[in-house]
């Protein structure tokens, strides 16, 4: 027989829970409360997505859609679509929103940039999508195409703002190199840019000359200093392989591992945080890349069966990325190491894909050289001090938050 004693009461349960108050409101929040003016009388086109929500899990489309004061008119998806239930690499064709009936245009595939017909029922553009901070993130590049075509459009453009995930701090990695442009990496930036996407949208549209009737809706509460979870909000998986803040922090470093023959951890749980293949010995990598001592970061030998993606239903086996430092934790040089150490251990199996792929990710066509022919990454990392140093300068200008 069970013990009454064993079921605990609901006042020890609650006392248990650590239920953080939020300390940062959202750009959509300040934007409903305090600058609601900017769309009265006008037809709002919405470009969002699933993380597109209030400090209570509200969608700003409802929110938007079900406001008498507000006429939203058309909705936009970036890659993964509006709701978000699209895999990588897949594109969403229009179609009409079952819940509030308004038409869907896809800003991913074939068109990134929205068309003077998609705008024809638009007084004003709206940009609510949670970003990442990794410069080969596709989110930042919907806004950049949407921007350029509001202001060929005569079509005012407003970014709510949103935290870096990561902190706006820590900026890391080479700064993309302009003939290597593409959709992960469309402007010279560095790899980690430690921007908000209102900070980046004011930084594009003047120094690449977008030239877009830009306002920027501040969030009210944030600090650079600030993760994700230090702001009281909740975290929406930004795309099917992003869901949760800790893999924000290691896509940095693990991102660039989609250039190679090792699985990044697609098809998995812990996508980003597990990399591997079948090739390697999980133990010896783990004890070498341990070796290393990199700051705030630790490996741990793991096996796993990608269900799609590199190496679909092969045992692969690799290493389990664990940040326990993020303030210490350098995410590029760290995902550097990782590279460097399979190519080194394992230089007959090892392999960077072909179509460009790593050059497109890291933002150059010398780093991958740089490995192949065995250059430490303390060489790699001067060689792009330069550009990021002369990157966080341009920077300052545009920074929002203190």
């Amino acid at each position: 027989m069970l013990a009454l004693t064993a079921i605990p009461a609901a006042k020890d349960i609650s006392a248990h829970k650590d239920k953080k108050k939020n300390t940062v409101s959202p750009g959509v929040e300040v934007l409903l409360k305090d600058q609601k003016e900017l769309l009265k009388g006008k037809k709002v086109g919405l470009i969002t997505n699933p993380t597109g929500i209030d400090s209570e899990l509200n969608s700003i489309v409802d929110l938007l859609n079900d406001d008498p004061d507000i006429e939203l008119s058309a909705l936009y998806g970036p890659e993964h679509g509006v709701r978000g239930d699209a895999q990588a690499g897949s594109s969403v064709g229009f179609y009409i929103d079952e819940k509030t009936g308004l038409p869907v245009y896809s800003l991913y595939g074939k068109t990134k940039k929205p068309t003077p017909e998609m705008l024809e029922n638009v007084d004003v553009l709206l940009f609510d999508i949670q970003d990442v901070g990794t410069r080969y993130y596709t989110y930042i590049y919907t806004m950049a195409y949407a921007m350029e075509a509001a202001q060929e459009n005569d079509i005012p453009f407003i970014v709510l703002d949103r935290p870096n995930p990561q902190g706006g701090l820590s900026v890391d990695g080479p700064v993309l190199e302009p003939e290597f442009s593409s959709f992960v990496g469309l402007y010279p930036i560095p790899l980690k840019h430690g921007m908000t996407v209102g900070e980046l949208a004011s930084f594009f549209n003047e120094e690449f000359e977008i030239g877009a009737d830009l306002t920027v809706v501040k969030m009210k509460g944030w600090k650079r200093s600030m993760d994700y979870d230090d702001t009281g909000l909740p975290f929406v998986l930004a795309s099917p392989n992003m869901p949760t803040v800790s893999t924000t922090f290691v896509y940095p470093a693990t991102g660039l591992i989609e250039g190679t023959n090792v699985s990044e951890g697609r098809g998995t749980t812990k996508p980003f945080e597990l990399i591997g293949a079948p090739y390697i010995n999980s133990a010896n990598l783990a004890e070498k890349l341990n070796s290393l001592s990199l700051p705030g970061v630790k490996f741990r030998a793991a096996s796993f069966t990608p269900t799609f993606s590199k190496h679909t239903g092969k045992l692969s086996h690799g290493v389990e990325v664990y940040v326990t430092d993020r303030e210490e934790f350098n995410a590029v040089p760290t995902g550097l190491h990782i590279i460097k150490t399979i190519h080194d251990m394992y230089p007959n199996d090892f392999q960077f894909l072909a179509a460009n792929n790593f050059s497109l990710l890291i933002g150059n066509d010398w780093v991958r050289p740089m490995i192949l022919e065995g250059a430490s990454v303390a060489e790699i990392m001067y060689e792009y001090q330069n550009e990021q140093d002369e990157f966080k300068e341009v920077r300052k200008e545009y920074l929002m938050y203190k």
